[in-house]
């Protein structure tokens, strides 16, 4: 067999997560003996709510684990919808709520159902590298719009319509609300606009919502209350600290469940049934769930006020999330060799920028601090003696 004939794919040819690369150096060196300060992952620090491992345990002994509904358990959709109800004051049906393994899931199934190979979607960049590594792989073209401190970091629609004036129509416009990696968040208004402008456009509007109810003095803002049609997209993983459960959701409008529902049935065939059974319960979970957002609201003020010490004074607004998008380029134009020397030197992970903007973060680093507090001290204590400070 001629060997050109079984090389890898060219749409497998995407950029790595750099995150996850970071990550693995980071766990290679522990695995030495060395101590290190994870600030690279977007990972709570805190454990599942205690009523919701109770039931995974209590199921598991109860029997063996069948595939469920390829659009998830029926009870679980039903409590996703009230959700909406609770805290947006929104009515979703819950035949249009679509469980999914993870919000990596819900993107790849969205993806295929609303664009064809070739089509053009517009993603902010900075940006969740996953979004345009994800359409790539799908043959889809991902276009960049440039977000900064300008516009607060916040998409706009006069940049789409900049985007669309130097690449042509976009079949689809996706935001993140709070935002990986700056935490910048779309005020009722904004989103309205966004919502209004795709609509006018005849565009699909996808909403990563996956950081709602991680806020800081600002209300989350859904793209359902601005309509029906937006696509949203969320998860278990990071309010509900269920990050290893794999499970996530999306809510479409009416026309594409079944479509999803076919793509679902020959992707995944289910999501993972134990994280289903027991995620309903999380819903109820928020007195100790939002106490772990006020330890992130600890940590990032810690974040806010040692960084400047170090000489990093810089960042982006970080309403929401757990991060802080720093720029260095005071301090390196090569923000990935800092972070790898920060590593390596210091025992400080976090990621550099060019993950979530290949034309200019290099310049920028982002800082997790979703872990404890603690840790969160002691990186700062050797980030400002590594800096001299």
């Amino acid at each position: 067999m001629c060997a050109d004939q079984t090389k890898p794919s060219a749409r497998s040819d995407v950029d790595p997560f750099v995150v996850m690369d970071v990550m693995r150096e980071a766990n290679l060196l522990e695995a030495t003996g060395r101590s290190i300060m994870h600030l690279e992952v977007g990972q709570p620090g805190a454990s599942t709510p205690e009523p919701v491992r109770a039931i995974a345990n209590t199921t598991l002994t109860a029997g063996p684990l069948a595939y469920t509904d390829a659009l998830g358990l029926p009870s679980l959709r039903a409590r996703i919808a009230k959700y909406y109800d609770e805290h947006h004051s929104v009515e979703v049906d819950p035949e249009r709520v679509v469980v999914t393994a993870g919000s990596s899931a819900a993107f790849i199934l969205t993806f295929l159902s609303c664009f064809e190979a070739g089509d053009q979607v517009g993603v902010p960049e900075p940006g969740y590298p996953a979004y345009r590594n994800t359409l790539r792989a799908l043959g889809c073209e991902p276009v960049a719009i440039p977000v900064g401190p300008e516009t607060d970091w916040a998409l706009t629609p006069h940049l789409i319509e900049k985007a669309e004036d130097q690449h042509g129509r976009l079949k689809g416009v996706l935001v993140a609300s709070p935002s990986n990696p700056t935490g910048a968040m779309l005020s009722r208004e904004q989103m309205s606009a966004l919502v209004k402008h795709s609509e006018a456009g005849n565009r699909w509007f996808l909403s990563d919502e996956i950081y709602h109810r991680i806020t800081y003095g600002k209300q989350d803002v859904s793209a359902l209350e601005a309509g029906d049609d937006p696509i949203v997209i969320n998860s278990f993983s990071k309010y509900y600290c269920m990050t290893g459960w794999r499970l996530g959701w999306a809510i479409v409008p009416e026309r594409l469940v079944r479509p999803i529902e076919r793509l679902a049935q020959n992707l995944f065939i289910s999501p993972p049934t134990l994280s289903q059974i027991a995620a309903e319960q999380v819903f109820d979970e928020t007195t100790c769930l939002d106490a772990n957002v006020a330890v992130y609201a600890q940590n990032r003020q810690l974040l806010m006020e040692e960084l400047p010490k170090a000489g990093i004074t810089s960042f982006a607004p970080a309403d929401g999330a757990f991060y802080l998008y720093a720029d260095v380029a005071h301090l390196t134009k090569d923000s990935a060799a800092f972070c790898t020397a920060m590593l390596e030197e210091a025992g400080v992970a976090a990621t550099p920028g060019a993950d979530f903007d290949p034309a200019h973060g290099h310049q920028y680093v982002r800082f997790s601090f979703a872990g404890k507090t603690a840790d969160m001290v002691e990186a700062m204590h050797r980030l400002k003696a590594w800096l001299g400070a």
